[in-house]
């Protein structure tokens, strides 16, 4: 029974899997049926369309964003969507492409690795180093590191640029060499040379483009505000340290006139800094050391050029440069007097001498004497082209003299005297009348001057303007004797009408208050924010000697001052040593001993009451030189200053009573 009872059930289970089926065919071939007959454009436009009811209104009010949202009205029409959502397959339609945007992963853009500033600028050393060392080594294999150096200096980074600015210096100060390179246009386009030829020149003009490119380079970094970097250095400053460096080691080569200019426009302010220092010491440098002419005239040129557009408004120490100049004066180092030194090739030993024919003698002698006569026409060329560049350098350093002395600017005046007072005896004669008058004049308007310069500082604190008119009126009389002592003018005095009796008596009456100035023993100096310093080496002291040599001792006609001229200002002396510092008094008596052992016979009665030769009263105060009777005077004065607190001067007394007969 079990088995049959199994078996219908078996039976009946396949019997009813086989029904299902055949309804599942059957019902998918109505379904496919169907399926041909639809229309799903209709279907798809007849559906309804959802809309997002709001069952519920918020009572709260919104909050507005910084970035414009409304939060509360999002969140309320996200809990509206939730509940009007119906199923999974409701709340998936509409959003696919959010979902889809979503799952998208968004696009991450890789940062460069930054490197730290202190590291580039580590490698930065690293390579300037290396390049230079190269060129260093082998200018002409490695002259295309130029170009690299200069695109290293293009960095953003001030400490790189610097480095780069003062690598390339040095190189360029190491490779260029001791002649200035022509243009490669001034060669024939047809003309042929060799391989060692062609190469000189291609590194020569490589040379040449890289040094233009690197002088252009300071000049832009010259004129860039001064931030100092670290320690004080600017990229500004480390450009005019390497341009002055370039101008005192190598002037004789291309693009000289634009480092001039560098330094010339540095020089064009009112007040001096420590860039400022820099450029007159590399100019001083250049003036002393410039034996060609050629880089002094060019730099006198722009300097005048450029104190004449600024109307002469420019620090005192920019015109006394021009006192560094070396205007037609020997070049050539003093030989000693003891000994002769003789060329080591001329000391051989006979034993030595090669034999050599008659014929081979006469040529040598021949050859001998060429050389030497080529060489005699090419120092007689040097030399006048030497004394053309200078001629013309002097004409510009007289034309800026005269305007400012013409202009009475009030700061320069002291420069200007002490340039005249230097060259007067290369001015032409011809200017010596209207150098004369102008000097006068300086002198007469000395108080109107005092009064327009104190209104000047009331009206201006700042002002810098400080004028000493004690020493210009010193300087104004050096300056007129050196004119009738140079280009033998002495000889034709009475032709210039040069009358120098104005100078001598205004001398004359100023001794008693030199006496007791102040700074007679001090220079003045230039202080800038920097360094200190000397403008006028000349002490008053050492201008108050001068100009009196040049009244009693001068060296035209030494024997033609009149007794009476120099008894007067013997008994002034006298006087003002009284009041005379100590070096100054020993200055002073030194003066009248040199007097007393040239014209002792003149004045020793000032000593000899007995010899007294005038009548009357001594007037120390008197205008004029004659009217102060100065042999009716005894010279008492020596008795103090046998008191003296000083042993020089006591015994600068006694050897001046010596001399005296």
């Amino acid at each position: 029974m079990t088995t049959n009872g199994t078996k219908r059930r078996k039976l009946a289970h396949e019997s009813s899997d086989d029904e299902a089926q055949a309804k599942s065919r059957r019902a998918q071939k109505d379904f496919f049926k169907q399926a041909a007959n639809w229309d799903l454009e209709d279907s798809y436009e007849s559906r309804r369309r959802k809309s997002k009811k709001s069952s519920k209104e918020s009572t709260k009010l919104p909050i507005k964003t910084a970035d414009g949202r409304l939060e509360i009205l999002r969140e309320l029409e996200k809990e509206e969507d939730l509940e009007s959502v119906e199923s999974d397959t409701e709340w998936l339609e509409g959003r696919e492409d959010d979902i889809e945007s979503e799952s998208e992963p968004e696009e991450v853009q890789e940062e460069e690795p930054t490197i730290s500033e202190a590291q580039q600028i580590r490698e930065a050393q690293e390579e300037l180093a290396k390049l230079a060392t190269a060129l260093n080594e082998d200018p002409e294999e490695h002259v295309g590191s130029l170009k690299t150096l200069a695109a290293i200096g293009e960095s953003s980074i001030p400490a790189i640029q610097m480095l780069a600015l003062m690598t390339q210096m040095s190189v360029y100060k190491d490779i260029i060499p001791g002649y200035r390179i022509r243009p490669a246009t001034e060669d024939g386009p047809t003309e042929k040379v060799s391989k060692e030829v062609r190469t000189l020149r291609k590194f020569e003009q490589s040379l040449v483009s890289g040094y233009q490119n690197y002088v252009k380079e300071l000049a832009r970094c010259a004129k860039l505000e001064t931030n100092p970097v670290k320690r004080g250095q600017s990229v500004a400053g480390i450009a005019i340290t390497c341009a002055c460096t370039l101008i005192a080691a190598v002037p004789h080569f291309n693009f000289r006139s634009d480092l001039l200019r560098i330094l010339v426009n540095k020089l064009s302010r009112k007040r001096i800094d420590g860039n400022s220092v820099k450029c007159l010491q590399a100019l001083e440098t250049l003036f002393r050391e410039d034996e060609d002419g050629k880089p002094t005239m060019e730099a006198v040129s722009l300097l005048s050029k450029m104190m004449k557009a600024r109307d002469y408004e420019v620090d005192e120490s920019v015109l006394n440069l021009f006192l560094s100049l070396r205007l037609l004066s020997e070049f050539a180092g003093k030989a000693s007097q003891d000994s002769v030194d003789k060329p080591a090739a001329n000391k051989v030993k006979k034993s030595k001498r090669e034999y050599q024919s008659k014929r081979e003698r006469k040529a040598m002698k021949e050859q001998k004497s060429l050389e030497k006569d080529m060489a005699t026409a090419d120092a007689m060329v040097n030399h006048e082209e030497r004394e053309k560049m200078q001629s013309e350098t002097l004409k510009l350093v007289f034309a800026t003299y005269f305007r400012i002395l013409k202009m009475r600017a009030p700061n320069l005046m002291g420069a200007v005297l002490e340039g005249l007072a230097k060259y007067a005896h290369l001015i032409n004669q011809d200017f010596f009348g209207d150098l004369l008058e102008a000097l006068k004049d300086l002198i007469r308007h000395s108080d109107d001057d005092v009064d327009a310069d104190l209104a000047a500082d009331n009206e201006d604190d700042d002002s810098v303007s400080m004028r000493n008119l004690t020493r210009e009126a010193l300087l104004c009389t050096v300056t007129a004797f050196a004119l009738l002592e140079g280009q033998d003018a002495h000889n034709s005095r009475n032709n210039l009408h040069l009358d120098l009796t104005f100078f001598t008596t205004h001398l004359f009456t100023s001794l008693l208050n030199l006496s007791v100035h102040p700074d007679l023993e001090l220079t003045k100096i230039a202080r800038s924010t920097s360094s200190v310093s000397k403008i006028n080496v000349q002490t008053t002291t050492v201008l108050l000697i001068r100009s009196l040599v040049a009244i009693l001792l001068p060296a035209w006609n030494i024997r033609s001052v009149p007794p009476l001229k120099l008894a007067a200002f013997s008994k002034q002396l006298m006087t003002a040593a009284l009041q005379l510092p100590d070096k100054s008094c020993q200055a002073t008596l030194g003066l009248l001993n040199d007097v007393a052992h040239t014209h002792g016979k003149k004045i020793a009665s000032l000593w000899n009451t007995e010899e007294r030769k005038g009548d009357g009263r001594h007037n120390a105060l008197s205008d004029t030189v004659e009217g102060s009777n100065p042999f009716a005077a005894t010279v008492w004065e020596g008795e103090l200053l046998k008191k003296h607190f000083s042993p020089k001067v006591r015994e600068g007394l006694k050897l001046l009573e010596k001399g005296l007969p």
